[in-house]
């Protein structure tokens, strides 16, 4: 009857499960937010008919002007320090910030960032993106494999697997075989289970690194203003004036020397104004950028701090582990399982499980926080007090363990009386 139901609903039913979560948000945030903004920059920066060309060059009539725009382009062009003004602007007697008569004593800015913006963009695109590259390839489908097929655990009703249109409705006998797969996987293998979160605590730092390196690289790719740049932006309050914040960083107007052989073998230089079209865009980016790496960094630190805050806390309080499972399972969880668990398990385990618990329905974690806490009752696990491991060892099993103070086992808490 059952089956006959289910084939009967099977056009209408819809089972659209997400793939197994392995990281936290602001992982994702680092491969998948900050690569697509990055991408969509490069997209936007090579979209030149949008903007015109990169740079528009006029000078006297000794030069052609394709020669003029490809030789600026590619060498490089200059603003005058002198002449970032506003006074002298608004009264007229400068035409752009940063351009007018130059003198062997003046201090140059040499602007060449615009060359290499659409490269430097998609390159930092490609780096955002490995840690979550090399953490998958670790990975290897270990938390899809345990869980696959768990997702349909609210359907078994039935004594026997149904085979409902193209997918299969686990009965509870599977469900339970599978259960017990998790569990002695766990058991068993507990070793390898640490490599995991050994490799997934790594990218995360990794991530939190990395970042702080992308923002140095570019402050220097920005000649050392990009560090400050968001700080000026948000302290500048008159944008009415024509010397703003973003003009010295990213300037619309600017010179370029071009130097050729006259009639007479003399040299010959001819002073060019450029128009930097792109540069408009640019400061939007590079502006943007500022705001969401600030965002991205404080939020890649708070996720390091919580994950030494839990290696500290997970053994040492019992509300902190209720708190945490209870977050990815609605159910509430047994203090007498945690302390099992919790007291069986080496740091990097209790995450592995944390992660399942993410991955399952509550009702089947429940079950098999259970088991685990059960076979945990009857031996201890031993933890290498040194921290080496090698990957797919099995432990042994002996008696009582001397944790270190950090993996202290943790007692039931006394109630008040």
């Amino acid at each position: 009857m059952l089956a006959a139901t289910l084939t009967t609903l099977t056009p209408r039913m819809r089972f659209n499960f997400s793939k197994p979560n392995i990281e936290n948000i602001v992982f994702k945030m680092h491969y998948k937010a900050t690569v697509t903004l990055l991408l969509a920059f490069v997209i936007l920066v090579c979209a030149r008919e949008y903007f015109g060309e990169h740079i528009k060059c006029i000078s006297d009539q000794g030069v052609p002007d394709h020669v003029i725009q490809t030789y600026c382009f590619f060498m490089a062009t200059f603003t005058i320090v002198r002449h970032y003004n506003e006074s002298l602007l608004q009264h007229g007697f400068l035409p752009h910030p940063g351009v007018g008569p130059m003198m062997e004593t003046d201090r140059t800015l040499h602007h060449t960032y615009y060359q290499w913006v659409p490269f430097v963009l998609f390159i930092q695109s490609i780096c955002f993106y490995m840690p979550h590259y090399i953490w998958k390839k670790k990975e290897g489908g270990r938390v899809k494999a345990l869980v696959d097929g768990l997702q349909y655990a609210g359907l078994a009703l039935h004594a026997e697997d149904m085979k409902v249109g193209a997918t299969t409705v686990p009965s509870r006998t599977t469900i339970d075989n599978q259960i017990n797969l998790i569990r002695k996987d766990i058991i068993m293998r507990l070793r390898v289970t640490r490599t995991w979160s050994t490799w997934l605590v790594t990218m995360e730092v990794v991530n939190l690194v990395h970042l702080m390196l992308q923002i140095w690289l570019i402050d220097i790719f920005l000649n050392g203003q990009f560090i400050s740049l968001g700080s000026n932006v948000l302290s500048y309050g008159d944008w009415e004036q024509i010397a703003d914040p973003l003009e010295t960083i990213f300037p619309k107007v600017t010179k370029c020397l071009f130097h050729k052989y006259g009639p007479s073998g003399s040299i010959q230089q001819h002073d060019a104004l450029c128009v930097m079209a792109l540069n408009i865009i640019h400061e939007k980016i590079y502006t943007i950028l500022w705001f969401w790496f600030l965002f991205l960094f404080i939020a890649s630190l708070l996720a390091v701090i919580w994950r030494v805050i839990s290696f500290f806390m997970y053994r040492r309080s019992l509300k902190f582990n209720q708190l945490v499972f209870r977050q990815v399972s609605a159910g509430k969880v047994d203090p007498h399982n945690v302390l099992h668990v919790v007291n069986g398990c080496q740091f990097a385990d209790w995450l592995f499980l944390y992660y399942l618990a993410k991955n399952m329905k509550t009702s089947v974690f429940q079950q098999l926080y259970a088991r685990v806490a059960e076979e945990l009752e009857k031996r201890e696990l031993p933890g290498d007090q040194d921290g080496h491991e090698e990957k797919g060892a099995e432990p042994i099993l002996l008696g009582k363990i001397d944790y270190a103070d950090e993996t202290l086992p943790l007692k039931p808490e006394k109630k008040a009386s």
